[in-house]
């Protein structure tokens, strides 16, 4: 005689779950019940409340749990289809914040800059220098990263950032870079690394926007800080 399976009971919970997120949206949500949706799909048996609680509890927040090393979600317990699931949902999230800026007047649409920015670099464990090239109306052409280096310390070379602004028939740049120990506050290698890449520009007629250090949920502009 077949007896009836009963349902395991995170089976009600995924439905409850799924449906409050259609109908509120992530508001509706904490961290956690964001995290679980994102887990329901690598781990399709299994209750995931416990491992998104212990997630948000070692990194701090949704995002941060999106942005870990691999490694250390590992070390959480996490496998390789659970690493890969979030790496897919910030490479997503990353595209869609570079669609919002990409081939549009940058200066118009500075807080969606500063979203995309934060999205793509504040998290990282070494210093990163980028460059967005801009044309003569102000329209994001390209961005592209230059340099990775240290926690610390990023290598950054005025004579190629001209030679690449050339090749792109760029007319201004907005340089940024981060700040891995969160504070955005400008160094004084900092500012004399502008320094050069302003004065490398002018014979060229590039000129340097800005130049803008993320930190963690931080941003420091130089233009506004009084140092371009």
């Amino acid at each position: 005689m077949s007896r009836n399976r009963e349902k395991p009971h995170y089976a009600g919970h995924r439905e409850r779950l799924r449906k409050r997120f259609m109908e509120g949206g992530t508001a509706a949500l904490a961290d956690y019940e964001l995290l679980e949706l994102i887990l329901f799909r690598p781990i399709p048996r299994r209750d995931v409340k416990p491992l998104a609680k212990q997630l948000i509890a070692r990194f701090g927040s949704f995002a941060d749990v999106i942005n870990a090393d691999p490694v250390l979600l590992r070390e959480e317990g996490c496998s390789d289809n659970v690493v890969q699931e979030m790496k897919i949902v910030q490479a997503a999230a990353l595209r869609l914040s570079q669609s919002v800026v990409l081939n549009r007047p940058v200066l118009s649409g500075w807080a969606a800059l500063l979203d995309y920015l934060q999205a793509a670099m504040a998290h990282a464990k070494t210093e990163q220098f980028r460059i967005l090239f801009l044309d003569h109306k102000n329209v994001l052409i390209a961005d592209e990263a230059q340099q990775a280096g240290t926690v610390d310390h990023t290598p950054v070379y005025p004579r190629e950032v001209m030679k690449r602004a050339m090749n792109l028939s760029a007319s201004s740049l907005i340089l940024v870079h981060n700040h891995p120990s969160g504070d955005p506050a400008p160094s004084r290698a900092d500012i004399e690394m502008t320094r050069q890449i302003i004065e490398a520009g002018r014979p060229l007629k590039v000129a340097v926007h800005d130049h803008v250090v993320i930190g963690r949920g931080k941003t420091a502009s130089f233009r506004q800080l009084g140092l371009i």
